[in-house]
């Protein structure tokens, strides 16, 4: 016989028990859609006549084209999810503009280019795209807000940090100590470069800074067309990957303005000329959206597939990552 739990189940409803005190549990049945497409959440509305809409989508934490850890399995690809978001304002006539909310440390080269890309080819549908940074918004971050119509910034946003670093580690001392030595047969004397089973050699160490300067050479070109405001030279003086705050960035011209966000959707209202509007988000049908401060957690501070490390295969080595991050300690 089914218990009352695997009963709701197959009507497609979630079970929460809950206790108030000395009060007796009670039973809570929420309907939970079994589609996993991005649905509407209306955050706030100026008037009971608005039509108009201004969306809002978050970028937050690590930056990757995977999809991130969850201790119960993977939660989503941030690249494909911001695809997803961009397409369904794309698509709505009623959504006049999007601000994008950015609260990442940054992540791989790749995945920032990717976003950037996204942001870039939806700013082509006329509709202005407006970068809100929260508590950090540096290397990749910032990477993908230069593709935006306009930066913003909390008063205590961290910027900046613009460049590209490498991860990659040694750990031959350790196998040395308790015996175990790595034997690699190679088709060529620079196939297995960044191995973290031996010491890295000289010209190793140069090929990797040429790949790095090829790529640090993409973000200050990202930087010079995106602040226009910004030449080249100027650019470079400031991408020496230390961090800025909001008040410096400002000040050096790589954001525009320091704002709320209470006074950026006002502000965004005004540039398209809206008299009214409803600020809706987009997400999965099981997460709850109560306002636009919502779903906005602090960028991590690591990542256990910062190295790919996959946690089923003992047998394949971490790779080097090149990455637009800022990492302290990594």
């Amino acid at each position: 016989m089914k218990s009352i739990f695997q009963w709701f189940s197959g009507f497609g409803l979630s079970a929460t028990l809950f206790a108030v005190g000395c009060a007796p549990p009670s039973l809570l049945i929420t309907p939970v859609s079994g589609r996993r497409g991005l649905v509407e959440t209306e955050l706030s509305r100026d008037s009971v006549f608005a039509l108009d809409k201004i969306a809002l989508i978050d970028v937050t934490g690590i930056i990757q084209n995977e999809s991130s850890f969850q201790l119960f399995g993977p939660g989503e690809n941030p690249v494909s999810e911001l695809l997803e978001q961009l397409d369904k304002a794309r698509q709505d006539p009623r959504v006049k503009a999007v601000i994008l909310r950015i609260n990442s440390p940054g992540g791989t080269v790749v995945a920032s280019e990717l976003m950037h890309d996204e942001i870039s080819h939806f700013r082509k549908s006329g509709k202005p795209v407006v970068a809100v940074m929260m508590d950090v918004a540096a290397s990749g971050g910032y990477y993908v807000a230069c593709a935006c119509d306009e930066i913003v910034a909390q008063p205590s946003t961290i910027t900046g940090s613009i460049g590209v670093v490498m991860l990659t580690f040694d750990v031959s001392g350790t196998m040395t100590m308790i015996g175990v030595k790595s034997d690699a047969i190679t088709s060529g004397v620079h196939k297995d470069s960044g191995s973290p089973f031996r010491p890295m050699r000289p010209e190793e160490r140069q090929l990797f800074e040429e790949v790095v300067k090829d790529m640090y050479g993409r973000f200050v070109k990202v930087v010079d067309d995106g602040r226009p405001k910004l030449d080249e030279a100027v650019v470079r003086r400031l991408a020496d990957g230390r961090i800025y705050t909001a008040s410096q960035a400002v000040e050096l011209g790589l954001i525009d303005r320091i704002a709320t966000m209470r006074d950026t959707i006002a502000a965004t209202k005004k540039s398209v000329g809206a008299k009214n509007i409803r600020l809706v988000t987009y997400h999965r049908a099981s997460d709850y959206r109560p306002n636009y401060y919502a779903q906005a957690p602090a960028p991590p501070t690591g990542n256990i597939n910062l190295f790919n490390v996959n946690m089923s295969s003992a047998l394949t080595p971490p790779t080097p990552q090149f990455m637009y991050l800022w990492a302290p300690g990594q």
